[in-house]
C-alpha cells in the first residue's frame, strides 16, 4: 500500500505541478475571462439575483429542477471538507499565501464555471427515463464534431466516475466519521451506517429528491457556519489587517517557518492553493455542468450565470471566512492539520468548545451534501458510458463506498482523489479553449439583447439613424 501511495504521490506531483494543471487552469480560466469580457464581474449581481431571488426562470419548459435546485445541487457537491479541511491543508502545506492564490482560482474559475454551464444546457439530451442529461461527457462530443472530441468527453466520464468514489465519496465520509468520533465520541462505524441509510433515502429518487434536499439545507448549512466566522472575525478584528497583508505578501515570497509551521516557498503556496481551490470551488472540472444541465431555463446564458455563483459563494465567501479565521487566530502555526486545524482555529475565536462543535457540525453537513451531489455526477457518466440500465447498480455501489469510507483509513484515496480531479479536468479545459470562441459569441448576442436578463429581449425603439 506504501507503494501505491508513494507513485500516486509522485502522479499528483506531475498533474499538479507548475508545467500541466495549474498554468492549464489558470491559463483557461484567463483566456475566458477576457474573451467573455470579465463576464463574472459585470453580470454578477443580475445573476446571483437570479439564482437565489428570482430562483424559477420565468417561461422556462424544458428541464428536471429549477435553477436555485441546481444551484445548490452544485453547491452541495462543492461546499464541502475542501471548505474546512482543504482550506487548512493548503495554508499547512503552502502558508497563509495559499489563500490568494484559492482566490485566483476562484476569480477567473467563475468564467470556467459560467461557461461549464453554459455548454452542459447547450448540448444536453435526455436519456431513456426522459430525464435531462448533460455535462463534458456530451458536451465534448456533440460540439467537437470529430474522433478527438468523442475521446475527451469518454476520458472524462470515466475520470468523472472514479473521482465520484474518491473526492465526492470516501473521503466526505471518513472526515465525518473522524470528526464525529473525536469531537463526540461516535464509533466511525455508526457515522458510516447512518449516511448509508441517509444516502441510500435521497438517491433513489433521483436528482429531483436531491434537488429538494440541498434545496433545503445547503442555505441554512453555509449560513451557520458564515454566521460562526463572522464572530470570530469579530472577536479579532484588530488582526484583519496583518492577516491580509501576511496572505498577499507571502503569496509570492513564501513563507519562513514559525511556531508550528514549517515554512513553504512561492511555488507551494500557489501549487496548493490553486489544487485546494479547485478541490473546492471545482472549477474548470466540469463536474457542475452536470448539475446545470437538468436546470429549466429559458437559455443556456442564464443558467451559465446562474452557475458560476456558486464559485463565487463558494471560494469568495465559504473559503474566504476559513481561511481567514485560521490566520487570525493564530491556528495556522499550530502544527495540526486539516479539519483539526479549522476547529482549533474556531473554539480558540469562540472560546471553549463551541467552536469545535460548530465545525464538527459543518464538516457534516457540508461532507454529506457533497456524497449527495457528487453521487448524481457519477451516475450521469455511467449513464454516458453504459446506459440507463448502469444507474440503479451504481447507486447500491456508491452507497456502500460511503460505510467503507467512514471506516478506513484513507491517505491513499486523498491522494488517489488528487489525481482523479486533475485527470477529468484535462479534457474538459482543452474543450473549453477550443470552444472559447463560439461560447464568447452567443454570450454577446444574448446579453446584447437581454442586458438585464428579464427574461425576453427588451424593447428597442426604432433605428432612425
Amino acid at each position: 500500500m506504501d507503494a501505491v501511495n508513494d507513485f500516486l504521490v509522485e502522479v499528483a506531483g506531475v498533474v499538479w505541478g507548475p508545467y500541466l494543471l495549474i498554468p492549464l487552469l489558470l491559463g483557461t480560466g484567463l483566456l475566458l475571462t477576457i474573451r467573455l469580457r470579465g463576464v463574472q464581474f459585470r453580470k454578477l449581481g443580475p445573476a446571483l439575483k437570479l439564482g437565489l431571488i428570482t430562483r424559477n426562470d420565468p417561461g422556462a419548459a424544458e428541464g428536471d429542477i429549477s435553477q436555485y435546485q441546481a444551484l445548490t445541487t452544485a453547491l452541495a457537491a462543492t461546499v464541502g471538507v475542501g471548505n474546512i479541511a482543504g482550506v487548512a491543508t493548503a495554508i499547512y502545506l503552502g502558508g497563509p499565501g495559499a489563500l490568494f492564490w484559492m482566490w485566483v482560482t476562484g476569480l477567473v474559475g467563475m468564467a470556467s464555471k459560467y461557461s461549464e454551464a453554459f455548454l452542459g444546457v447547450k448540448y444536453r439530451t435526455k436519456d431513456a427515463k426522459g430525464e435531462q442529461s448533460g455535462g463534458p461527457q456530451y458536451y465534448l462530443a456533440r460540439a467537437i464534431p470529430n474522433r478527438f472530441g468523442l475521446v475527451l468527453s469518454l476520458v472524462f466520464a470515466v475520470f468523472a466516475v472514479l473521482a465520484s468514489f474518491g473526492i465526492g465519496n470516501m473521503t466526505q465520509a471518513n472526515t465525518v466519521a473522524t470528526q464525529m468520533d473525536g469531537t463526540f465520541g461516535v464509533p466511525t462505524w455508526l457515522s458510516g451506517a447512518i449516511m448509508m441509510v441517509l444516502a441510500a433515502a435521497v438517491l433513489l429518487g433521483g436528482i429531483k429528491s436531491i434537488g429538494r434536499v440541498t434545496a433545503g439545507f445547503v442555505p441554512a448549512m453555509i449560513v451557520l457556519y458564515v454566521g460562526a466566522g463572522i464572530l470570530v472575525l469579530a472577536v479579532n478584528i484588530g488582526e484583519i489587517p496583518a492577516a491580509l497583508g501576511l496572505v498577499f505578501s507571502d503569496a509570492f515570497t513564501g513563507t519562513a517557518a514559525t511556531g508550528g509551521f514549517i515554512g513553504s516557498v512561492f511555488m507551494a503556496a500557489m501549487r496548493y492553493g490553486v489544487a485546494r481551490g479547485i478541490f473546492s470551488n471545482e472549477s474548470g472540472m466540469g463536474s457542475a455542468a452536470i448539475a446545470a444541465a437538468a436546470a429549466r431555463t429559458t437559455h443556456p446564458v442564464r443558467q451559465g450565470l446562474v452557475s458560476m455563483t456558486q464559485t463565487f459563494i463558494d471560494t469568495i465567501i465559504v473559503v474566504t471566512f476559513t481561511g481567514m479565521v485560521i490566520i487570525t487566530t493564530g491556528a495556522w502555526k499550530s502544527g495540526e492539520e486539516g479539519a483539526a486545524m479549522t476547529s482549533t482555529a474556531f473554539a480558540d475565536g469562540l472560546g471553549g468548545e463551541w467552536g469545535h462543535w460548530i465545525v464538527a457540525i459543518s464538516v457534516v453537513f457540508f461532507a454529506f451534501s457533497t456524497i449527495l451531489g457528487w453521487s448524481y455526477y457519477g451516475e450521469r457518466c455511467v449513464e454516458r458510458l453504459v446506459g440507463r440500465g448502469g444507474v440503479v447498480p451504481y447507486r447500491a455501489i456508491f452507497v456502500v463506498v460511503v460505510f467503507i469510507g467512514a471506516t478506513t483509513e484513507l491517505q491513499v484515496v486523498w491522494n488517489f482523489s488528487d489525481v482523479m480531479n486533475g485527470l477529468m479536468a484535462l479534457p474538459n479545459l482543452i474543450g473549453l479553449i477550443l470552444l472559447s470562441g463560439m461560447i464568447a459569441r452567443e454570450t454577446k448576442a444574448y446579453l446584447d439583447r437581454d442586458p438585464y436578463l428579464l427574461g425576453e429581449p427588451p424593447t428597442r425603439e426604432p433605428d432612425t439613424a
